[in-house]
């Protein structure tokens, strides 16, 4: 008798986990959009960081976007069961965020200059330079400025991580709704464990991929050393493009967001078909990112001038 139930405990298990792995791969097939957009975004979110850091800032990201992953998908679960009405009005939240931040990347790339430091300058011009000021000038504080801005390339990464992982934990959420809780619980972590490693395993490799190149021009084959010195030479054109994808990606993730939470602008998105539907998700992003930056941009020249 105990055998029976061991056997038919072990057969629902085996039927759980394949009802899972069926679910996984319709919801990861529904999120694929939003990897690609996660992988552009990131890969252009690290660059700019010494070759000797990227991968300690890629896996720094990498945990960062697990305990996004670990805080969003409890809390999506309880929202789900408990104030499903809520869904919506929060993903287009994160919605504006990104067309906000694509925008603001898109004005400081054309209209921000860089700012020098008075005060430093009138110190050095002012006051002798001792070696005791210089050593830290050389060393120290280009030390400090690098961990600096690691930190905020970090922290930039995370924050959007952030939002595009609500994303796929919402649309995964909304093909498993209706299964059971279990089932729900183990499809969204499998998802976010499959998203996690898939993006940035992919980062790390783009972003060391001229150290890649680099590597094969140390080689003796003719050839090979051509390849390295192709792939090379290739690697800032894919950073590059990497760049404006991301960019481009903010107001393309952003806009449909907002665009499938409207009823209106979901209507008029699906009457200009696939095509024409992209580019009115991209439209509509450029614009709301626009609306909230001026609202931001006019809020701190109201309160810098008060």
């Amino acid at each position: 008798m105990a055998g029976t139930s061991l056997l038919a405990l072990i057969d629902d298990i085996a039927t759980t986990l394949d009802d899972v792995a069926v679910m996984t791969k319709v919801a990861a097939k529904k999120t694929a959009g939003v990897l690609g957009d996660d992988l552009a975004l990131n890969a252009q979110q690290v660059s700019g960081v010494h070759a000797d850091r990227e991968l300690p800032v890629v896996w720094a990201v990498a945990k960062g976007s697990m305990v996004n992953k670990a805080i969003l998908i409890p809390v999506a679960l309880l929202i789900s069961e408990f104030v499903p009405f809520l869904v919506t009005p929060l993903l287009m939240s994160g919605g504006l965020y990104l067309c906000f931040e694509g925008f603001e990347k898109v004005y400081e790339k054309f209209f921000h200059k860089p700012k020098s430091n008075p005060g430093k300058q009138s110190k050095l011009q002012n006051e002798p330079i001792s070696e005791s000021v210089m050593e830290p000038a050389s060393e120290t504080e280009p030390a400090l400025e690098i961990g600096i801005f690691e930190r905020e390339k970090i922290k930039g990464a995370v924050r959007t991580d952030f939002i595009l992982s609500a994303e796929i934990i919402v649309i995964t959420l909304g093909s498993v709704a209706t299964d059971p809780l279990l089932q729900r619980i183990l499809v969204l972590v499998s998802i976010g464990l499959v998203m996690t490693v898939g993006v940035y395993g992919l980062v790390a490799g783009i972003v060391k991929i001229d150290d890649f190149g680099l590597w094969l021009m140390t080689k003796s084959s003719r050839s090979i050393k051509k390849i390295g010195q192709s792939i090379v030479g290739f690697a800032p054109w894919l950073m590059k493009f990497l760049g404006i994808a991301g960019t481009g990606a903010m107001f393309l993730v952003g806009g449909g967001i907002l665009t499938h939470g409207n009823s209106f602008l979901h209507q008029q998105k699906e009457s200009f078909g696939p095509l024409g539907g992209a580019t009115f998700d991209l439209f509509s992003g450029v614009l709301a990112g626009g609306a909230v930056f001026t609202v931001v941009f006019l809020g701190k020249k109201f309160r810098s001038k008060k």
